[in-house]
């Protein structure tokens, strides 16, 4: 999807969607997010062409918007889906005037908020998993002495 051909013959005309301050010009998805897509989000259409063309049309309709004001890794789309996301620069990949395209790497989907309840405050849920994993690893580590 970087480069969309145009009608002349030998001509490329760069394709990019500006989002929160990149140009988004290549959408990755890691097999984490795609175990993730089908076991939180939709377990019919689970293939990676899929949700590309998903993210796609999510970016170009501007349905995305950051979680909290300042946070710059999870988005909610449509209000609703909470996705975790990095954003690397494309090397040898510039616009027009020069500056620099970017690749949006999709990390993980965390799941819809109105399915799961937890999801709503991002920085309770956080806390809760480290502690319940920090119990765990104290339980454990009680049992091995």
């Amino acid at each position: 999807m970087k480069d969309k051909s145009m009608k002349r013959w030998s001509t490329y005309e760069p394709f990019f969607i500006e989002f929160n301050g990149y140009k988004i010009a290549d959408i990755v998805v890691t097999s984490h997010a795609l175990s993730r897509w089908s076991e939180r989000v939709d377990s019919d259409q689970g293939n990676i062409d899929y949700i590309c063309t998903f993210l796609w049309e999510v970016l170009k309709n501007n349905r995305i918007q950051p979680y909290y004001e300042n946070e710059k890794e999870v988005y909610l789309i449509d209000d609703d889906l909470a996705v975790v996301s990095e954003f690397m620069v494309l090397k040898d990949e510039t616009d027009i005037t020069g500056k620099p395209l970017h690749k949006m790497i999709i990390v993980t989907f965390l799941g819809r908020l109105s399915e799961d309840i937890q999801l709503r405050d991002l920085k309770a849920y956080y806390s809760w998993l480290r502690h319940s994993r920090r119990m765990t690893l104290v339980k454990h580590g009680r049992k091995r002495k």
